[in-house]
């Protein structure tokens, strides 16, 4: 096994178990051009790199870029009317965050969006996309936050640097032409997670809660031994071995795995948190529990619209500029927004 992987306990064991599940499913040919493209960029799997090595490859969000230049379209990036860059305070230093404004008078609701990369990997720039459609989409201003990342900074400080954004947003939602009374958060993959532990955290810590959160195949269970994990254990770009590694440098030690800020579908009491849209994919090792969320949120009385789209996988999400199923859930995604804001 690779040196990267110095795994233990129950993570080793699963890293060498492969349970027997159904085959893989096929990406669909707007799929399959942006994971070729991806293969020809030279991306290798991320269990067999250092962090900061995976930190310099490229990433899905190139290989749509490349896609596009080799059919002779612009690789601009969506129009909002306005972007800015800020730094703002956070728990052990600063923290980045990018601002997204759309078109209009204002004031707009607001999203409080955090990206992914398995907590260890990705910035600003990689999901850029994903911001950029949502404030279009919800008419909303989008503020997308950085955070503390694995191996440096382990858990919990991605959480806590979140939560500090959240604050940020909350207190000052009124100066960048948002409305404090409209926020809701958002996340995809670890940023998913992220996003549905900061509803925990509000509630918990007594801060105003989201009218609304969208996860995006988010990270819920420290478990690889789900339907979806079976079925999607080499998958690109994100399979079993990749979560693992993720996991292996996200983690202090193996049993902050199961703390319910990560293993989200292990939560006591999920009574009394914010409308969920979830949206999963199903060329993706993430998607079963993603399901398990939105079922067990359900069961605790919180509306929940969850989809899953065939033919797509994990990073689909931001690829509108040349997969189709990427604009449609960004179209369910901004409709259920504006229904939370009232809109």
């Amino acid at each position: 096994m690779n040196k990267y992987l110095a795994l233990s306990g129950l993570t080793l064991a699963l890293a060498l178990t492969s349970l027997p599940g159904a085959a893989q499913a096929q990406p669909d040919p707007q799929m399959k051009a942006v994971l070729d493209q991806l293969a020809r960029l030279g991306a290798k799997p991320l269990e067999k790199l250092t962090p900061d090595e995976a930190r310099l490859q490229p990433t899905p969000a190139d290989a749509v870029k490349a896609l596009l230049r080799s059919r002779g379209r612009s690789t601009a990036p969506e129009a909002v009317a306005n972007v800015e860059d800020r730094m703002i305070p956070g728990p052990a230093g600063q923290i980045a965050i990018r601002i997204y404004t759309p078109a209009g008078s204002g004031p707009f609701p607001v999203i409080h969006y955090i990206h992914g990369g398995g907590w260890v990997i990705a910035d600003l720039d990689v999901y850029d996309a994903s911001p950029r459609a949502l404030a279009n989409a919800a008419k909303a201003v989008v503020i997308s936050s950085h955070y503390r990342q694995g191996p440096e900074h382990k858990f919990p400080a991605a959480h806590e640097d979140s939560f500090a954004a959240y604050r940020w947003v909350v207190a000052n939602a009124g100066s960048i032409n948002g409305d404090p009374a409209r926020i809701a958060v958002a996340g995809e993959s670890a940023g998913g997670n992220l996003a549905a532990a900061i509803t925990m955290m509000a509630r918990e810590r007594g801060a105003p809660m989201p009218v609304h959160q969208l996860l995006i195949y988010p990270v819920a269970d420290y478990s690889f031994a789900t339907d979806s994990y079976q079925e999607n254990q080499t998958a690109k770009p994100l399979g079993k071995l990749a979560m693992m590694w993720f996991f292996h440098h996200h983690l202090a030690r193996p049993s902050d795995g199961l703390n319910p800020m990560l293993s989200i579908v292990r939560a006591e009491n999920l009574a009394g948190l914010p409308s969920a849209t979830i949206i999963t994919a199903e060329i993706d090792p993430l998607r079963s529990e993603g399901k398990e969320y939105a079922d067990r949120l359900s069961a605790a009385g919180v509306t929940v619209d969850y989809v899953n789209y065939d033919g797509v996988a994990h990073e689909f999400f931001g690829m509108g500029a040349v997969i189709d199923k990427a604009k449609q859930a960004v179209a369910r995604a901004g409709t259920n927004l504006q229904r939370a804001f009232g809109q």
